[in-house]
């Protein structure tokens, strides 16, 4: 790769952060449920149930069965929602099968990584009823559902505490799980990927390949499209979100390079994009009160230091800082 190139493309990176205002999604804005007095973290899960495909409903039936579920559970004081689950989201799996004049519902929790967390059924309803099912039932349904997924969830929590203590503890330093960046030409999204888990190390964070145990997650997406001239335009999204579910800011990079230029090997350009976008995820989280209180204080630490010990590099100061999104 010519370094003249490389030098005009680590010259013009452009890095944006957008902090979680505005058209970005904000899923318990104005609806905090019941437990919102009370807490003083983010709540350490949130569950996502999908629309079930094998609830023996119509399409439209099934959505509003899976809301129903969410709003029950909501009222149960456990964060729902009624959608396709984010990276750290809880799955609540929703099925009906057909035994002799019963239909039996049947409720499987899977945690964000998708191992099997646990398995109940709900209380029969007769066939008959079922297919067109009234108001009062599609409620009482939705309510033994709410009862039946808490009571997985409580379980499933428990294990965890009993079999690692320390897994919600809350010094150390934040970790974060990293989505293998998706969308890059060439060897971009291995390398971006590799570069952006060493440089959130720089910064405090760890980052890691499963879900389990991560209080943030960051999804990197990149697009390269026609400029016009022989050149493409070349698009990194860092979308940074929380456990909840909330997302908390998105890092946008952008630049135009010579057409083909990526096809095969990122290099140097993948180190610099993560360097830099590493600092605005930092942001993002430290924002977000996510940063422990010596970092986000900005007390001095070797930016390879022991975790724990972690504190931001001199170079963070010349990052700018995020601009509200519009």
């Amino acid at each position: 790769m010519c370094h003249a190139v490389k030098r005009h493309f680590l010259a013009l990176l452009a890095l944006l952060v957008l902090s979680a205002c505005g058209d970005l999604p904000q899923p318990f804005l104005g609806n905090p449920g019941g437990m919102a007095g009370r807490l003083a973290v983010p709540p350490p899960y949130r569950l996502a149930v999908p629309t079930p495909d094998a609830a023996m409903l119509t399409t439209t039936e099934s959505e509003a069965f899976a809301k129903a579920i969410a709003e029950a559970l909501l009222k149960r004081e456990v964060p729902a929602v009624a959608d396709t689950p984010l990276p750290l989201d809880w799955r609540l799996a929703v099925e009906m099968r057909l035994d002799g004049n019963r239909v039996v519902p049947r409720y499987a929790l899977f945690d964000p990584d998708g191992a099997p967390q646990g398995v109940a059924e709900g209380n029969a309803i007769p066939a008959r009823d079922w297919p067109r099912p009234s108001a009062a039932l599609f409620a009482d349904v939705a309510s033994d559902a709410a009862r039946r997924a808490a009571d997985l969830l409580l379980r499933a929590e428990a294990a965890r505490k009993s079999s690692n203590p320390a897994a919600l503890a809350a010094s150390g330093p934040p970790r974060l799980y990293l989505l293998p960046v998706r969308g890059a030409p060439g060897d971009g999204n291995e390398s971006l990927t590799a570069r952006m888990r060493d440089s959130l190390g720089d910064y405090g964070i760890l980052a890691q390949e499963v879900a389990d145990g991560a209080g943030f997650a960051a999804d990197g997406r990149v697009a390269v499209v026609p400029a016009g001239r022989g050149m493409q335009r070349v698009e990194i999204l860092w979308i940074v979100s929380r456990r909840d579910g909330q997302e908390l800011g998105r890092v946008l990079q952008m630049n135009e390079i010579p057409a083909g230029l990526l096809d095969r090997h990122w290099g140097d350009i993948a180190f610099a994009a993560a360097a830099e976008a590493a600092g605005g995820v930092q942001r993002v989280i430290e924002n977000a009160g996510g940063m422990p209180a010596r970092q986000a204080a900005g007390q001095a630490a070797q930016p390879n230091a022991a975790p724990g010990g972690l504190a931001l590099p001199p170079r963070a100061a010349a990052l700018p800082r995020p601009s509200a999104a519009p």
